[in-house]
Order: C-alpha cells, then sequence, then structure tokens
C-alpha cells in the first residue's frame, strides 16, 4: 500500500552529549506524544520561529539547560499507518551547555551511557539511527510506523554530506 503524505509538521530534536565520558543526555516523557518514553529533548515550532530558534527555546523549557553548541546533524521523516501527515523532525547534536538539567512538567532528564541506552523505553527507530548520531554522521531517514506506533514497518537511512534546510518529499525513498 503507497504511503501518501498530505501534508508535513516541522519538528525539532536535541540530544545532548558528554563525549568525553561517552553519555547522553535523554529525557522521560512524562505528557502528550510520547508518554513514558525516554526522547531527546524538542518540539513544535512556535509562529515567526526557525527550527534552530526552536530547538534552542525546547531544550531550555524541556531541560532547564542553554546549549553553547548545536549542530544539525539529521533530518527523520516519520509517517504513520492510515495518517496522510508526516513529521519531519530535524535533529541536532549538542556537546557544550550552560545549567544544570532539571525535571520540568514534561521531561525528567537522566544521563546514560552510551552502552547502556535504554532503546526498549524509546521509540522503535533509534536504535536504527542512534549509531550514525553517536558517530557525529550526518543523515536522512525515513520510518514508517504501523498505526499503533509500535513497530517500523519500513525504513531508509542514508548517510549524506550536507543536512539540507528541509525533507524534501520528491526524494523520498518510500513512497
Amino acid at each position: 500500500m503507497p504511503i501518501i503524505i498530505e501534508k508535513k509538521k516541522l519538528f525539532t530534536l536535541v540530544l545532548t552529549l558528554d563525549e568525553k565520558n561517552r553519555k547522553i543526555l535523554l529525557g522521560m516523557k512524562k505528557r502528550g506524544f510520547g508518554l513514558n518514553k525516554w526522547n531527546g529533548f524538542g518540539g513544535k515550532l512556535e509562529p515567526g520561529e526557525t527550527i534552530v530558534q526552536a530547538a534552542y527555546r525546547e531544550l531550555e523549557e524541556e531541560a532547564m539547560i542553554q546549549a553553547v553548541d548545536m549542530d544539525k546533524i539529521g533530518i527523520n521523516l516519520f509517517t504513520f499507518e492510515n495518517d496522510p501527515v508526516a513529521l519531519e523532525v530535524h535533529v541536532f547534536r549538542s556537546t557544550e551547555y550552560k545549567g544544570t538539567p532539571t525535571e520540568t512538567e514534561e521531561m525528567r532528564p537522566e544521563w546514560f551511557s552510551y552502552d547502556n541506552i535504554p532503546f526498549d523505553t524509546m521509540w522503535p527507530d533509534d536504535r536504527i539511527w542512534f549509531p550514525l548520531f553517536l558517530k557525529g554522521q550526518q543523515f536522512l531517514g525515513e520510518f514508517h510506523f504501523s498505526e499503533d506506533q509500535k513497530r517500523v514497518l519500513e525504513q531508509d537511512l542514508r548517510e549524506v554530506s550536507h543536512v539540507p534546510e528541509e525533507y524534501d518529499l520528491t526524494q523520498r525513498k518510500l513512497a
């Protein structure tokens, strides 16, 4: 069955790394979409906001830290069975920040060793693209989920030398 996209929504996802100690900061989602899953920090754009501005704002709102550096490392395009709305998630990598990660109404931050990332309580696609992310490799990914959001039915992940401003839907591999 073809994957039809009638509309896409833009989102950000920021993952903060402590490269010296080989740790990643994740947050336990306490409400809304992704409830009870470990994830990075991010969300949708506010009116008039750029993707980069939204990434900085979301990290501060959800983890109470300010990124000093932030690089866009990838874009993941998520589609779901029987839903014509795609989620275009711009993935950022941060290795330096100010403040102390602090629990908020939405997220409970916690550091995890690269060797002990809690994939069993994360989105199923994370196992697929995290290795590229942790290596610092830029990527574009497409993930088509089951209607219940528990399984990746189809996927395409490719390394790129440059992450574009947006995901070009005419270049999709899954259709």
